[in-house]
């Protein structure tokens, strides 16, 4: 991209920004600022601010107040339903990273197998358009009931959605080979374990790290809502938490750095992506 462009785009980006923070600021000055909570809510969570049924919902200003504090200090543990930002954060990336790689170590051979062989392909098929489309979310009470680990459940459930872009993007990379190089490598006598790791597996890359992406991204979609339901630590139980207390800068807050680390996850793997494709 020409070095112009780029600050075009970045100029353009900053005018949408102030736009958004400018519509931002005005609407919580309006009446319509202003949220109204159940005071019967308000009273169950003893939060004194919306006793009345009101609670004003937070300006720029507040939230960057409330945004700088957790960054001063993101680490800290007060106790169980008192923890540092980043320390939530930290337990969330720690179960999506664990959660995707034993996903990983299970959909990149098994899609390799499927994609190889017809056979393996039209049986598998049917297992794959019935479990895929089930919510992941649908398997947390199972999970619960054997696994009996909220921190494990929610793994597996990173895990169950992570697994099928992985698998399906691996399996059509590998069967979109071109067939003219499988013929090359059979006439030279090359291994088939020889054929998978030095042609397939090459040509194969740039589409299994697309899945892995796909992946990724679901998997810390996911998290958030598995977190919820299992409480304890995590991002998702700190919204939950925070929605609690009526802290709504502190909801936004951690909105914000979810969308921050979910940015960053994406471009790690596109990075990883290109240099696959650049290899290539």
């Amino acid at each position: 991209m020409p070095v112009a462009q780029r600050w075009r785009s970045a100029i353009l980006s900053l005018i949408i920004l102030a736009v958004l923070l400018g519509a931002w600021q005005a609407a919580t000055r309006s009446e319509e600022g202003t949220a109204v909570v159940d005071p019967a809510y308000a009273a169950l969570v003893g939060n004194a601010a919306a006793s009345g049924g009101k609670t004003p919902f937070p300006g720029p200003g507040e939230v960057g107040a409330e945004l700088w504090r957790h960054l001063e200090d993101p680490f800290y543990d007060r106790g169980p339903n008192d923890k540092g930002l980043g320390l939530q954060l930290a337990y969330s990336i720690s179960r999506v990273l664990a959660g995707f790689l034993c996903a990983a170590l299970v959909a990149i051979p098994l899609g390799f197998m499927i994609g190889m062989s017809p056979t393996l392909y039209q049986a598998f098929d049917p297992f794959i358009q019935v479990l895929k489309p089930i919510s992941p979310l649908a398997w947390m009470p199972l999970a619960l009931y054997t696994i009996k680990d909220a921190n494990s459940s929610a793994m597996f459930v990173i895990f169950i959605c992570s697994v099928w872009p992985m698998l399906i993007n691996t399996a059509f990379g590998v069967g979109a080979v071109r067939q003219d190089w499988l013929n090359v490598a059979r006439t030279l006598e090359v291994p088939r374990l020889r054929t998978a790791r030095q042609v397939i597996l090459p040509a194969a890359a740039p589409t299994i790290m697309t899945g892995m992406r796909i992946s990724v991204g679901i998997a810390w979609l996911v998290i958030v809502a598995a977190e919820m339901l299992i409480g304890g630590t995590g991002i998702g139980y700190f919204v939950w938490n925070e929605w609690n207390n009526l802290s709504i800068a502190n909801i936004i807050c951690a909105i914000l750095f979810i969308g921050l680390i979910g940015m960053a996850l994406d471009l790690l793997l596109a990075r990883a992506a290109r240099l696959v494709s650049y290899r290539e």
